[in-house]
C-alpha cells in the first residue's frame, strides 16, 4: 500500500472516530439547561490528529466529521454552529500549539472555550440579540472543563497511540 493510500485510510478511520464520538455525545444528557454545552468528545480525535499527524490532516477530519454528523444526527441549521464553532476552535488550536507557549492541556482547553465563542457568536448574529451574552459565563467555564477533560484523553491516548 502507497503512501497516499495509507494516509486517506487512516483519515477515514479518524472520521469515523469522530463521528462516533460525536453521536456517542448526543445520547449523554447534559442538564445544564444552556443550548450549546456539550462534552466535545470528538475533538478528542482532532486535538490528537493535531499533534500526531499535523494541521492539515486534523482540519481535514474535523470538517468531514461536521459536515458528515449535520447531515447524519441534526440539521442544516446546526451544519451553521459547528462550522463556526469549529473553525474558530481549530485556528486558535492550531495557533496556541504553534507557539510553543501551551502544552496539549492548553491548546486542548483554548479549543473548548472558543469553540463555545464561535457558536454564540453566531448564535447572536442569527438571532439578532446581544442578551445571549447572559449564556457565555456558563459557555465558558464548560468549555474549560470538556476542553481539559479532553485534554487530559488525548495526552493520555497520545502516550499510548505510537506515532503514525
Amino acid at each position: 500500500m502507497d503512501k497516499k493510500t495509507k494516509r486517506l485510510a487512516l483519515l477515514g478511520l479518524l472520521t469515523a472516530l469522530a463521528l462516533i464520538a460525536g453521536y456517542v455525545e448526543l445520547l449523554i444528557p447534559i442538564p445544564i439547561g444552556i443550548p450549546g454545552v456539550k462534552l466535545g468528545l470528538a475533538n478528542l480525535i482532532v486535538v490528537w490528529a493535531l499533534y500526531m499527524l499535523g494541521a492539515r490532516d486534523a482540519l481535514t477530519v474535523n470538517i468531514v466529521r461536521i459536515i458528515l454528523s449535520a447531515f447524519m444526527f441534526s440539521s442544516l441549521s446546526m451544519l451553521l454552529y459547528s462550522l463556526a464553532g469549529a473553525a474558530l476552535s481549530f485556528l486558535c488550536m492550531y495557533l496556541a500549539k504553534r507557539s510553543g507557549a501551551f502544552d496539549i492541556y492548553g491548546v486542548s482547553v483554548i479549543g473548548g472555550i472558543t469553540h463555545n465563542v464561535g457558536q454564540l457568536l453566531v448564535a447572536m448574529l442569527v438571532l439578532e440579540s446581544v442578551n445571549l451574552l447572559y449564556y457565555g459565563p456558563v459557555l465558558l467555564i464548560a468549555g474549560l472543563v470538556t476542553g481539559l477533560l479532553i485534554g487530559v484523553v488525548t495526552a493520555e491516548v497520545k502516550k499510548r497511540v505510537p506515532h503514525i
